[in-house]
């Protein structure tokens, strides 16, 4: 059980840094001097190297030993943390969150894994419930724990908290899970497809993180990049199919049910998490919220998702996994819907009410992920498709990050030239100047109540956007054949 903690609390400090920097980016770009979308960087960079590395985890495990890899990926983590704490520049704190991505890409499954070497086949499944319960509460604590030191402290103590917690990891893990350390075995790595693949997702991450500064196709580079990402990915997918080791197994996309799972998760996953970054900043630059508080609106979902988690596990087996997925996120979509009539004076509990509804459907999204997906492919090919899924949820991520703060921002603008075209800023002002205002105070005043409006605009059309990718996610969920058997939760993803 000392173990088991060690190995929840390694995996829950890994997905906390997903969402503990999302309500702290206002923060952040205000003490680096950058602009706010040049902040998601943070989340970006870490999401990504994390997707890189998943892959890999079966091949350091085979060639290390899954106890070496998690106690380097242990020690890697804490060392990135206390460097992107001690950043002083947006380009060593992208770097140092990309390092943190790497090392702590491993440590998920690894967890997973030496949760399950260690617990007796009987006793498994209280020991998975455990795990899940930290992957759930991790995006849940993340906004408030971040907002709060923030708030109280500084930004970079949300990094600093994570070396302690590392140290105590590293050491305990040492002293309790040499016992259980897994064979080597050296085999192959597939090299070509690897730099294959950081080269086609570095390029299509670079071209939607600075497209849009870079007024996107109108822009060389973004086109040269957006050539690259396409071109890499094109000789990707050729490689790895004829590749006898593939870093990356796609032929499990012959398996209709494991596809249309995959892209049903993908694609909600993605929604959600695009409005888990849009919501801290909006009601931080928009409605003058602090970061704790706005953290404490975000986390109402993954809080209320966490007493529905044991329900939804019952549930497997008794209920088609696609009825619970299909409805589950439906619902959500129903509270995207409810979002885009937020407007600049919602209360906190007009906030926070969506938030806490959508939360109770999620566990019946993400619960029966793994039944429909890993049930439909081959027992042999349950490694490779686990890794597959965790890659492109976590890909997924990052995409969504982007794409949304794009879309807000053009969004913006639109609302912005609208309004313009739309009020009477003569009787305004002289309203203003009759209250004392001068002339260039009341311009001012003007301008701040356009762009505070045109952001709330913005972001109730990224919500409907949102709803419409949760119902497509629906519909896409119904593409998949009906899973013969509940699958097992791997051990090597």
């Amino acid at each position: 059980m000392l173990a088991c903690f060690v190995l929840a609390l390694s995996n829950f400090m890994v997905v906390l840094d997903l969402t503990i920097a999302n309500v702290s980016v206002p923060h952040i770009a205000g003490n680096l001097g950058i602009a706010p979308d040049q902040g998601t960087w943070i989340i970006t960079s870490y999401a990504v190297a994390e997707a890189i590395c998943v892959p890999l985890t079966g091949w350091l495990a085979q060639r290390f030993g899954a106890v070496r890899v998690f106690t380097f990926g242990m020690v890697g983590f804490g060392f990135f943390s206390l460097m992107c704490g001690l950043s002083s520049t947006l380009g060593m704190i992208v770097a140092c969150r990309i390092g943190q991505g790497l090392c702590g890409g491993p440590l998920m499954p690894m967890s997973q894994t030496l949760l399950l070497r260690i617990f007796p086949p009987e006793k498994r499944a209280k020991a998975m419930g455990i795990w899940a319960m930290t992957l759930m509460l991790g995006p849940a604590m993340g906004p408030i724990i971040g907002g709060s030191i923030s708030d109280n402290w500084s930004w970079h103590w949300i990094f600093f908290i994570n070396i302690p917690i590392a140290v105590l990891c590293t050491v305990a893990g040492l002293a309790l899970l040499r016992q259980v350390e897994t064979p080597t075995v050296k085999r192959p790595i597939d090299l070509v497809g690897l730099g294959l693949m950081i080269f086609w997702i570095g390029s299509l991450q670079l071209m939607l993180d600075l497209g849009r500064d870079h007024d996107w196709f109108g822009d060389p580079f973004i086109v040269t990049l957006a050539g690259c990402a396409a071109i890499g990915f094109l000789a990707f997918v050729i490689w790895e199919l004829t590749e006898e080791y593939p870093i990356v197994d796609l032929r499990v996309f012959r398996h209709r049910g494991f596809s249309a799972g995959v892209l049903a998760l993908s694609l909600g996953f993605g929604a959600y998490f695009a409005t888990i970054v849009a919501i801290p900043q909006w009601l931080q630059l928009s409605l003058g919220y602090t970061a704790t508080l706005a953290g404490i609106v975000t986390a109402f979902t993954a809080a209320a998702a966490v007493t529905t988690s044991t329900l939804a596990a019952r549930s497997m087996g008794r209920v088609d996994p696609r009825i619970m997925m299909s409805a589950a996120i439906v619902w959500v979509g129903c509270m995207a819907l409810v979002r885009t009539q937020w407007t600049t004076g919602s209360d906190f509990w007009t906030l926070a009410m969506p938030q806490l509804i959508q939360g109770f459907a999620m566990s019946f999204f993400m619960v029966p992920v793994t039944a429909l997906t890993l049930g439909a492919v081959n027992p042999s090919e349950t490694a490779s498709a686990a890794g597959l899924q965790n890659f492109l949820r976590t890909m997924a991520i990052a995409i969504a990050t982007s794409v949304s703060l794009t879309v807000w921002g053009d969004s913006q603008r639109i609302a912005s030239n609208e309004l313009v075209t739309k009020i009477q800023p003569d009787d305004a002002q002289r309203l203003l100047g009759q209250s004392g205002f001068s002339m260039e105070q009341g311009r001012q005043i003007i301008a701040n109540l356009v762009d505070q409006e045109a952001t709330t605009l913005a972001i109730n059309h990224l919500f409907l956007l949102c709803a419409g990718v949760f119902f497509l996610a629906a519909i896409i969920v119904w593409l998949s054949p009906a899973p013969k058997v509940q699958a097992n939760m791997p051990g090597g993803h």
